[in-house]
């Protein structure tokens, strides 16, 4: 069955869904303050992962406060009004657990993985790092360095670079084209101040949303996250709706209506080329076929671009097709790594794969094998506590429904070849940009 969100008015008991697999259970609770709770148990399971959503990403950053979001997720592992940074890392030493935090273009997310047994350390060490980060001046300046270097190493990398820039290149000025970690640019003038605005104005209860799966009881953790947040100072005792979600909306001011050509010079010893357009936002329903239309094009050994591209002419040692999908916007992309003198040819073939699927669309056994691909990614990708938290997140924020595994492994076997033809003939009629990073000019 589908579990729409939202199912619960503030102050009322949990919602349950039996999700069908492996006789999980998951349910969900909205606190009067807004934040809400939601949890998967897994029978068996003696781990459990708990995440702290933040419905704050790099689109939301205004101007002066660029590169906050990103700033933030360092800066709340550098010590609260009840622990120093020190004091954070060896709690989740000390048991053998692992935290980490990602920042993406509309969330961001605090996590940790440990012992059932050690879940309620988890819960408050997590929600006192977002209610009461100090964001002390001596530790932001220590760290302003640190995501300097950060940004340094992604751009010593190729491939990193030709991503980032086509995601510039495609959604142009629209806030969805900012780089999620800012620029070195932005890191060296945001301000103290600044950071601290944005961190009192968007961690606030009904941005919240903390996801837990693995052994996990449902009450216990409510419980848990209430008194963690009310030691960090926040209230819960004011009825306060949820921040909406993202849906798809027809705002695309900054998105360019044409394709872009752009090189970028690194003295490298491959090239790397993307081929691309915006995509399908995270909500659309032909989502499913887009799944199923990458898989075909560069999704594994047997899909085309590998194929033609490696396995045929030798060209490239890596290449793939790829989507992301956000709210009212998305990009799609194929990428090639390739010798700089290559690169002529591999651009081109990216160019004929995909017009040549969206004129003759795919076959019978393709359609068969990238579903089947795509459902045995799905089951192995649920596995463990940490994909299922992250799947729970994403449902509250981006989706609004949670498929059970039955329903998600239906929708992909109802995509049909005609599904996909339609899609790419859609995707290929769109300006298309291409992006190259290589030893080569401007």
């Amino acid at each position: 069955m589908t579990w729409h969100l939202p199912l619960v008015a503030a102050g009322e008991p949990g919602a349950e869904l039996t999700a069908g697999q492996d006789g999980a259970t998951i349910r969900r609770s909205v606190l009067p303050g807004g934040v809400r709770v939601l949890t998967e148990h897994m029978p068996g399971q003696r781990s459990a992962t708990v995440g702290a959503w933040v419905g704050v990403g790099s689109r939301d950053e205004s101007d002066g406060h660029f590169g906050s979001t990103h700033f933030l997720e360092h800066l709340l592992f550098k010590g609260t009004a009840r622990r120093s940074a020190m004091d954070i890392a060896e709690a989740f030493d000390a048991v053998g657990g692992e935290a980490n935090a990602a920042t993406g273009k509309e969330h961001t997310c605090y996590y940790a993985r440990v012992l059932d047994s050690d879940l309620p350390m988890a819960i408050d060490v997590i929600s006192d790092m977002v209610t009461s980060a100090r964001l002390d001046t001596d530790e932001l300046e220590t760290e302003r360095g640190v995501i300097l270097e950060e940004l340094a190493m992604n751009d010593d990398d190729p491939s990193d670079v030709v991503h980032e820039e086509f995601s510039q290149a495609v959604l142009g000025t629209h806030p969805l084209g900012r780089p999620i970690g800012g620029t070195p640019d932005t890191i060296r003038a945001v301000p103290r101040d600044a950071v601290w605005e944005h961190y009192r104005w968007h961690y606030r209860p009904e941005t919240l949303v903390v996801a837990a799966a693995g052994g996990v009881d449902h009450d216990t953790v409510v419980g848990q996250v209430v008194d963690a947040l009310a030691h960090g100072g926040w209230s819960l005792e004011e009825a306060v709706a949820p921040r909406e979600r993202r849906v798809a909306d027809a705002v695309t001011d900054g998105v360019p209506t044409e394709g872009i050509a752009l090189s970028i010079r690194r003295t490298v010893e491959q090239a790397n080329v993307i081929v691309g357009s915006t995509g399908l936002s995270a909500t659309d329903d032909r989502r499913f076929a887009l799944s199923v239309l990458s898989a075909v094009l560069g999704g594994g050994m047997s899909s085309r671009l590998f194929q033609e591209i490696r396995e045929k002419r030798g060209l490239a040692y890596s290449t793939y097709s790829f989507a992301a999908g956000h709210g009212g916007l998305g990009t799609f992309g194929l990428y090639a790594g390739c010798a700089p003198g290559k690169v002529d040819i591999v651009e081109k073939l990216l160019h004929e794969e995909l017009d040549r699927l969206a004129a003759d669309g795919i076959t019978t056994a393709e359609l068969e094998r990238s579903v089947g691909q795509l459902s045995g990614g799905l089951v192995l990708g649920l596995e463990d506590s940490g994909s299922r938290m992250s799947r729970l997140g994403k449902a509250e924020l981006v989706f609004g429904e949670i498929l059970s595994l039955s329903e998600s492994l239906d929708r992909i076997r109802a995509v049909t070849a005609d599904d996909v033809r339609e899609l790419a003939q859609d995707l290929a009629s769109r300006p298309r940009s291409v992006v190259r990073v290589g030893p080569f000019g401007d």
